[in-house]
């Protein structure tokens, strides 16, 4: 049974699934013909990724985890949603891209592999996945007991001190530290407001004007966090990126649209990190 803020984190998630899906066109043809909703700086930190066990955490409905499956990865892809994996496997099979999807929140799901001692070559978690996380050093053991000796983990992250401004570029909050708990309405239709840039397949203009029913709790982590917790669980920082523009979607105002659906801040903002990259190793010599 999940315990209460779970549960309304699920719930909030399956109320915003098919607002988000009625923007993107045709997921499945798109996927079928070689489409990919993948990034370069995702692709890059997994590297070569064919042939390997692919765990896909906090996987939303499934278009990325089916982009490394066809990338030649044998994906499983985790999600607490139950809307967002039944939207995820209806988009393998009607896409011919083989993978497995569970519903689970992630700690049952890193504990039950555990017990049943799977094994992963690459594991994957992918924008805003930190905040949903209660517990970082729990989550990084987690991963860190499903790795294969030599095994990947990578993380591609919205910066938290993007969370220090309002939208509108005003320095307005203090630095996200410490696991505190934030609640918000409920998980917004960032989708539609990326017009087009979370969409490959083409961007519909769908569902509008929607306001969740169910209000989310979220937890605010630094980077320093982040990698500490993963570096504690015995694992050896590869590669820690920061880039100073986000991928698809529109978190401020005015934001500059520029090729590969990258947004950078208008000219008369500095640069600031807005995204980051993480790999982290596990030891070829861990036994």
């Amino acid at each position: 049974m999940l315990d209460p803020i779970t549960e309304q984190n699920r719930r909030s998630w399956n109320a915003v699934v098919p607002v988000h899906s009625s923007h993107r066109a045709d997921e499945a043809t798109f996927l079928r013909n070689g489409g990919s909703t993948l990034f370069p700086e995702e692709v890059a930190l997994l590297g070569d990724v064919r042939g390997c066990r692919l765990l896909h955490l906090l996987c939303n409905t499934g278009a990325d985890s089916l982009s490394l499956a066809a990338q030649g990865a044998i994906v499983t892809g985790v999600d607490l949603s139950d809307a967002a994996i039944t939207h995820a496997r209806t988009l393998s099979a009607a896409s011919g891209i083989p993978a497995t999807f569970v519903q689970a929140d992630v700690y049952e799901y890193l504990a039950n592999a555990t017990a049943a001692n799977l094994q992963f070559e690459r594991i994957y978690a992918g924008y805003g996945v930190i905040c949903w996380l209660r517990d970082l050093a729990a989550f990084a053991n987690g991963v860190a007991a499903l790795l294969t000796p030599g095994g990947r983990f990578v993380l591609m992250e919205f910066h938290p001190v993007s969370n220090m401004f309002t939208t509108d570029w005003q320095l307005a909050y203090d630095y996200p530290q410490y696991g505190q708990a934030l609640t918000l309405p409920g998980v917004g239709d960032y989708v539609g407001a990326a017009e087009g840039g979370l969409s490959p397949s083409g961007f519909v203009p769908g569902m509008s004007d929607f306001v969740n029913p169910e209000p989310c709790i979220l937890y605010r982590w630094g980077v320093g966090e982040v990698v500490t917790a993963f570096a504690q669980a015995g694992l050896r920082l590869r590669a820690l990126h920061e880039y100073c523009y986000v991928n698809g979607e529109r978190p401020f105002t005015r934001m500059v649209a520029q090729a590969g659906r990258r947004m950078f801040p208008p000219a008369d903002i500095p640069n600031i990190p807005l995204m980051y990259g993480l790999a982290v190793e596990k030891d070829t010599t861990y036994a």
